[in-house]
């Protein structure tokens, strides 16, 4: 066909990653490749209940356009418990419901960033933000992470040297690819140099809450008090992703140029949903409910850091996250994870190899094993299965 596309639709790729995953939708294949919550911890008879508790006493206003922002019971409970629990004050005139953190993620592209702008971002960093922000052609300066996130000094000179960069985007808390989470003391570093450069930050929080060990960290946008922090947040993995509800938590005034681009793209979020998410936690406490999350999590993540030390070669390295839903590994520096994922396959056992996760693509030997989605057996079994691939390259 002959049809003129736009110049930025014929700029657009397939997800290789998406591609790649492909593969892994054979029935009797094992997948730790997703980044899904399990499934069976859904509530889901409690939800039944919620829904037609809310039709028959609220049906038509729930079936009728609501406005942008969002239905504002749902963001006062957001803005007082879940912005809370993140330690940070705020209120709902400062909350925007999406559909989804994916979503705010585009927001956030479609905000910032002109062709060839630059984006400081850990490295290696979340795929779907990515996807979102190369829709709109930026460049990329990846900041080095060690035990304790990204390293400041990096992120400092980086800003030295290109005080024109448009964002900072991070993942502060169980990083998605990594599973490592930013220090207090570099959270506070973070902000101070958004001040100084006068440079947002994009902290993406999906994981904050599925802490295994210890206390929640505040968030960065708990330590900010010039506006210059936009937190994205989530119920994807809190309560069930199939809802795609999420928000964005900023100053009033960026607020509203989110809230612009919004009413442009889908007018608003699912009202319906968005009652009956407020209705479940004005009646049951999600927090409780997360603490029955967390025990499986927890459970799964130790029994597959147990595995990967009795199954793996030992020079094989991988992170220890203290919550969230990942572990990264790291094999020798001649590996390519693509090959080793196709071998995988053939094993039936599956992960998402790491280049993705790399926005210039230049690390090949890293992948991203998911914990969450997968009962306990097939967690062994599936790390015996890989462990007898990786085992073939490191005799």
């Amino acid at each position: 066909m002959s049809i003129r596309y736009s110049k930025s639709t014929l700029s657009l790729k397939t997800s290789e990653i998406r591609e790649i995953l492909k593969l892994t939708e054979q029935p009797d294949l094992i997948s730790f490749a997703g980044g899904l919550p399990a499934p069976e911890l859904f509530p889901l008879d409690k939800i039944i209940e919620i829904n037609k508790e809310v039709l028959e006493t609220s049906g038509r206003a729930a079936l009728q356009y609501s406005i942008t922002e969002g239905y504002k019971p749902l963001r006062e409970i957001i803005a007082k418990e879940r912005m809370g629990n993140a330690n940070v004050k705020t209120f709902s005139d400062n909350i925007l419901i999406t559909n989804g953190s994916q979503q705010g993620l585009e927001f956030s592209a479609r905000l910032f960033i002109d062709k060839g702008d630059i984006i400081i971002c850990e490295s290696p960093s979340y795929l779907g933000a990515i996807n979102a922000f190369d829709a709109y052609g930026p460049k990329y300066i990846e900041i080095p992470m060690d035990e304790d996130g990204m390293i400041i000094e990096g992120l400092e000179r980086a800003l030295e040297e290109h005080p024109e960069a448009k964002m900072i985007y991070t993942i502060p808390d169980f990083q998605n690819p990594s599973g490592k989470t930013l220090s207090v003391k570099r959270r506070k570093q973070m902000v101070k140099l958004s001040e100084k450069y006068n440079i947002p930050i994009i902290e993406d929080n999906p994981y904050g809450d599925l802490i295994f060990e210890g206390k929640r960290l505040p968030a960065i946008k708990s330590f900010d008090t010039t506006g210059h922090v936009i937190f994205l947040g989530t119920f994807s993995k809190t309560f069930c992703p199939g809802i795609r509800i999420g928000w964005v938590c900023a100053d009033k005034e960026i607020l509203n140029k989110y809230i612009m681009i919004k009413q442009i793209t889908d007018l608003q979020s699912s009202t319906v949903n968005q009652m009956e998410l407020a209705a479940f936690m004005e009646k049951y406490n999600l927090d409780e409910h997360i603490d029955e999350i967390i025990k499986v999590y927890k459970n799964r993540r130790d029994l597959m850091l147990d595995s990967m030390k009795k199954y793996f070669p030992k020079e094989v390295e991988f992170t220890k996250p203290k919550g969230g839903l990942f572990t990264w590994v790291e094999l020798k520096e001649d590996m390519d994870s693509v090959s080793i994922f196709k071998e995988a396959v053939a094993e039936k056992v599956a992960f998402v190899p790491g280049i993705s996760f790399f926005p210039n693509k230049d690390h090949h030997n890293f992948f991203r094993l998911n914990y969450s989605n997968m009962e306990e057996t097939k967690i062994i079994e599936g790390i015996k299965r890989l462990g007898k691939v990786l085992y073939k390259h490191y005799n």
